[in-house]
């Protein structure tokens, strides 16, 4: 997968591009990085990126010229049969989850717009962009921190990124439920135990333990997603005994 983004600040991304599963999932070869400064495709000789929004007001609209051009270059550049997706960072996008994550990592080339001061030219949305996401239903100063995070959800799905293929796939939102409580060693950490359960070898005794955990996470902090899901008589049975539990 190619990433590309289009920042006015690309040394933010310095760090988070360089280390962990970000930076192994490029030693790997199966994502390239490239962070391009779209001041560097403005057209005037101040390379002014914004202006003044029309009918007045507060703040800078980002102009349209130097993103146009800037993602020009890159469709050129990639020489590509399959368009790339054109992401627009902006809290008007679609609230980003799991299920977008996942579609997003099914493609080749990913194009990121982080802008910054009051907005976008409403042309830049019109015309150039084919998705606009939201990491949220808050106001950041710029869209290089919510990129961070969407590119963080996606390289770690891709094929040779993660040691354990299997690993992502028991993540909370991977299965439409929140994931099941994880121990480790010691089994008795100052009288606190690990679950014997865990500790039986019966694997089948531990994937019903995950999963009926897996389920009461849900229920009891997400309970909004259970009508996204298809329920089991098995999750009925166990929802019914978590609220005799609760009584």
């Amino acid at each position: 997968m190619n990433i590309d983004v289009l920042t006015l600040f690309p040394e933010m991304f310095d760090g988070v591009f360089g280390h962990s599963i970000l930076k192994k999932g490029e030693e790997n070869q199966a994502v390239k990085y490239n962070v391009v400064n779209f001041r560097e495709f403005a057209d005037n000789k101040h390379k002014t990126v914004d202006d003044y929004p029309y009918g007045g007001g507060a703040g800078m609209v980002l102009k349209p010229q130097p993103i146009f051009d800037a993602v020009s270059h890159l469709v050129e550049q990639a020489n590509t049969e399959k368009p790339p997706k054109v992401i627009l960072m902006c809290p008007q996008g679609a609230r980003y989850d799991q299920k977008k994550a996942e579609e997003l990592a099914k493609e080749e080339h990913l194009i990121f717009v982080c802008g910054h001061y009051e907005g976008y030219d409403e042309r830049i949305r019109e015309h150039l962009i084919t998705e606009e996401i939201s990491i949220g239903d808050f106001i950041l100063t710029g869209g290089e921190l919510g990129a961070m995070v969407v590119i963080d959800s996606v390289v770690r799905l891709l094929p040779g990124v993660l040691g354990n293929e299997e690993s992502h796939m028991r993540d909370s939102f991977s299965t439409g439920f929140l994931e099941h409580p994880h121990y480790t060693r010691p089994a008795d950490f100052r009288g606190m135990k690990v679950p014997e359960v865990l500790t039986s070898g019966n694997h089948k005794l531990i994937d019903e333990w995950r999963a009926k955990e897996s389920l009461r996470r849900t229920y009891n902090r997400r309970p909004d997603l259970l009508e996204q899901i298809e329920l089991t008589d098995q999750h009925r049975k166990w929802m019914a005994e978590f609220e005799k539990e609760e009584k």
